[in-house]
C-alpha cells in the first residue's frame, strides 16, 4: 500500500467509481469530486500528490480546452502535484499541448487496468522527486547562509584600510579575477569575504582553499574531484572545491606555493572554465567568481621561473594589497580594543582595560605578525590577567635580540631556523596553521622541519 493522496476529478460518476475500486488496493488515500469548478476550494490541495483530470466536463464538447484550463489552474495552486489528464477523445495534438501545459502523463479512455496503475505510480514517483529537489533546494539555501556566516570583521578606519575598501566596493560589482596580496596576518582572506558579500553572488556559497596545505598527489582531487576507483582511496564520486564552489565564489589562499605541475592543471582549469574529475573524461562546465592570495612577491618568482606567467596574468586582473598593521598604526588600537573584549567575554574576565602606558606599547610595536600576532597578544594577556587594569607587562612581545640563542657565539642557520619556529607556534598559540602562515611555509614543510629537529 502506497502512502499517497490521489484526487480524481470527472463529471462521470461511473468513472469515479471505477478509479475509486481500482486505486483503494494499491494507494491509501483516495478522494473523488465530479465538479472541477471545487478544485478553486479543495482542502490542503497541495498535499495531494496526484490528480486524475478529466479533460471535458461539458456535454457535447471534446475539445479538451477545459481540462487545459483546470490543469493550469492546479499549476499554479500546486505545483508539486502531479496531474495526469483523461479523454475519450484521443489525440496527439492535444496530449502534447497538456504535456507542455505541465500534465506528467496522458490516459485515454477506456483505460487498460495495468497500464493505469503502472502510470499512477510513475506520477507518484515524479511528485516524490519533486519534493525531494524541493527539500534538498531549501537544505541546500539554509547551507549557504550558514556557511556564509563570518563572524569575522574588518575592523579599523586608518587611510590605508578605507584605500583598500575603497577599491573591494569598485570591484565586487564585476566578476573579474583578483589577486589579494600582503604579509602573513594582514587579514587577505577578510578581504576575499567582502568581496564575496558584495557581489552578485553573495547569496551563493563561498569556499576558501588553503594551497599551501594540500600535497601534490591529491591537488586534482582535491579542486578537481574523482570518480569511484580512481585510485586506491576514492571509494565513491566526489565533487571538488571547483564544483562545490559553482555560482559561488572560489578563494584560493597562498596561491604561491603550488608547483608548476599544478599551476599549468589550475591555469586549464581557469581558461577553459571546465574542470575534469581524475578517472573521468566528461569535461564539467564551472562558473566560479576567482579570488586568489599569497605573501608571495609572484612578479619575482616568474623572472626566478618558480611562477607561471600565464597564470599570473589570468589571476591578476586586479590587485589588491592588504596594508601590513604597522601601516594602520591608528587602528592598532581599535583592533586591540575589539579583541581584548571579545577575550574578555570568552573567558568571563569583562570589565578589563588597557593603561595608557601599555597602549603606548602597542603602538610603538611593529607587528612583524600583523593582526593574527594582535590577535594572539591579546587573548594571552587575557589569560593570564590577575587584575582588571592591563599593563605594558602583561603584553608579551616579540624581541629580535631573542633570536640569537647563544649570546657568547653565533647561531648556525639551523638553529636560528628553530628559533624562528619556536617562536611563530608560540606567538600563534600552538596553532600549526597560522605558524606556517606567519614562516610564509606550507604546513606540510613545517610538518618536515619539526619532525627533523626532533618536536
Amino acid at each position: 500500500m502506497i502512502d499517497a493522496k490521489i484526487l480524481i476529478i470527472d463529471d462521470n460518476k461511473s468513472v469515479l467509481s471505477a478509479l475509486e475500486i481500482l486505486l483503494q488496493f494499491e494507494f491509501r488515500d483516495i478522494r473523488t469530486i465530479s465538479n472541477p469548478n471545487q478544485i478553486t476550494s479543495y482542502p490542503n490541495l497541495k498535499e495531494v500528490d496526484i490528480v486524475l483530470l478529466d479533460m471535458n466536463f461539458s456535454a457535447g464538447v471534446n475539445t479538451g480546452n477545459e481540462g487545459l484550463f483546470w490543469l493550469r489552474e492546479l499549476r499554479k495552486k500546486a505545483p508539486q502535484t502531479s496531474v495526469i489528464m483523461m479523454t475519450a477523445y484521443g489525440a496527439v495534438d492535444l496530449a502534447v499541448k497538456a504535456l507542455k501545459e505541465g500534465a506528467s502523463d496522458f490516459i485515454l479512455k477506456p483505460w487498460n487496468n495495468d497500464k493505469l496503475l503502472a502510470t499512477v505510480k510513475s506520477a507518484y514517483e515524479l511528485r516524490k522527486s519533486k519534493k525531494q529537489v524541493t527539500e534538498l533546494k531549501r537544505k541546500e539555501s539554509h547551507l549557504k547562509q550558514v556557511i556564509n556566516q563570518n563572524k569575522n570583521y574588518i575592523i579599523g578606519n586608518s587611510k590605508a584600510l578605507n584605500s583598500v575598501l575603497k577599491l573591494v566596493s569598485k570591484v565586487a560589482k564585476t566578476d573579474v579575477n583578483v589577486l589579494i596580496t600582503g604579509e602573513n596576518g594582514t587579514g587577505k582572506e577578510l578581504i576575499a569575504r567582502e568581496l564575496h558579500k558584495l557581489s552578485s553572488r553573495c547569496n551563493e556559497v563561498f569556499i576558501s582553499v588553503d594551497m599551501g596545505s594540500i600535497s601534490e598527489n591529491l591537488f586534482e582531487s582535491e579542486l578537481f574531484g574523482h570518480v569511484k576507483g580512481s585510485f586506491t582511496d576514492a571509494k565513491e564520486d566526489r565533487a571538488g572545491k571547483f564544483e562545490a564552489a559553482n555560482g559561488g565564489t572560489l578563494f584560493l589562499d597562498e596561491i604561491g606555493n603550488l608547483s608548476l605541475q599544478a599551476q599549468a592543471k589550475l591555469l586549464s582549469a581557469i581558461q577553459n572554465r571546465t574542470i575534469v574529475r581524475v578517472g573521468s573524461n566528461r569535461p564539467v562546465p564551472v562558473d566560479i567568481r576567482l579570488i586568489c592570495a599569497t605573501n608571495e612577491d609572484l612578479d619575482k618568482m616568474v623572472v626566478e621561473g618558480l611562477f607561471r606567467e600565464d597564470l599570473l596574468y589570468r589571476i591578476n586582473t586586479i590587485r589588491i594589497e592588504v596594508p601590513a598593521l604597522r601601516e594602520r598604526d591608528q587602528d592598532i588600537l581599535v583592533l586591540a580594543d575589539f579583541y581584548l573584549r571579545k577575550f574578555a567575554s570568552k573567558y568571563g574576565k569583562n570589565g578589563l582595560r588597557i593603561n595608557q602606558a601599555a597602549q603606548e606599547k602597542l603602538m610603538a610595536y611593529k607587528w612583524p605578525g600583523n593582526i593574527r600576532e594582535l590577535l594572539h597578544t591579546i587573548e594571552r594577556a587575557v589569560i593570564l590577567s590577575e587584575g582588571n587594569v592591563l599593563k605594558p607587562d602583561d603584553f608579551l612581545l616579540s624581541n629580535k635580540t631573542a633570536m640569537a640563542t647563544h649570546v657568547n657565539g653565533p647561531a648556525t642557520l639551523e638553529e636560528m631556523e628553530q628559533v624562528m619556529i619556536e617562536r611563530a607556534l608560540e606567538q600563534n598559540g600552538g596553532n600549526y596553521s597560522a605558524a606556517a602562515e606567519q614562516l610564509g611555509i606550507s604546513r606540510q614543510t613545517l610538518y618536515n622541519k619539526l619532525k627533523k629537529i626532533g618536536k
